[in-house]
């Protein structure tokens, strides 16, 4: 493995970032400074951000890669890892392992050597440039909702009700749906099925009170 060399820095650092990088534990300040310090030398026009806790990079309005660190090892991510060569670090990008890209890093001898890792940083950096997507997640295909016989009943007996169930998203019918399985005893089962009747004939979705447009009301 090629010897780690110190790499200067890019001048404009978010602060933020710095903060991180003091705040990690003393095994991970080298790593996370020597991996900073490469991702500006791969490219100057690199911006820095926060984004979910975690140090990000960005490169011509797009997530170029990240790393973060933990109580026991530091993991870098390439936004666009799936699309990229390297037969390993795209099936650790696929499986979308907690342990990032690279794998556990743990200490700076964990570190592909920088002549890879610059090697990277430009294929993801080409990927940017050529604006090259990722392909969208399939969606998941939703769950049919069973619908409870007493609640079946109950609608039918109030057409109003019956009407607003029927108008409702497929969260709305499930968050009532939900509320009534989850009543522990027939009792509270009985109560909340005359509180669902009476929202609904209001046109009231389960959790109204919490919804800035029934607030008030």
């Amino acid at each position: 493995m090629a010897s780690k060399k110190t790499v200067d820095f890019h001048p404009s650092h978010d602060p933020r970032i710095d903060s991180y990088i003091t705040k990690a534990q003393p095994f991970a300040e080298p790593i996370l400074r020597h991996l900073r310090a490469l991702v500006h030398q791969a490219c100057p026009e690199i911006e820095e951000t926060i984004k979910w806790g975690m140090p990000h990079f960005m490169y011509r309005d797009e997530i170029l890669c990240c790393m973060a660190s933990f109580k026991a090892h530091c993991a870098f991510l390439f936004w666009k890892g799936t699309l990229m060569k390297d037969p390993v670090l795209k099936e650790n990008a696929v499986g979308e392992t907690a342990m990032g890209h690279l794998g556990k890093i743990t200490s700076m001898e964990d570190l592909p050597s920088d002549e890879k890792m610059l090697d990277y940083l430009h294929e993801a950096i080409t990927l940017n440039e050529e604006g090259v997507k990722l392909p969208k997640k399939p969606s998941k295909t939703k769950k049919d909702l069973s619908i409870p016989e007493d609640l079946k009943v109950a609608l039918e007996a109030a057409p109003d009700a019956l009407n607003t169930f029927e108008q409702f998203s497929y969260s709305n019918q499930k968050d009532y749906i939900e509320w009534l399985e989850e009543a522990k005893t027939e009792k509270t089962r009985q109560k909340r099925l005359k509180t669902a009747i009476e929202y609904m004939e209001e046109g009231k979705p389960r959790n109204w009170k919490y919804m800035k447009e029934w607030k008030g009301k």
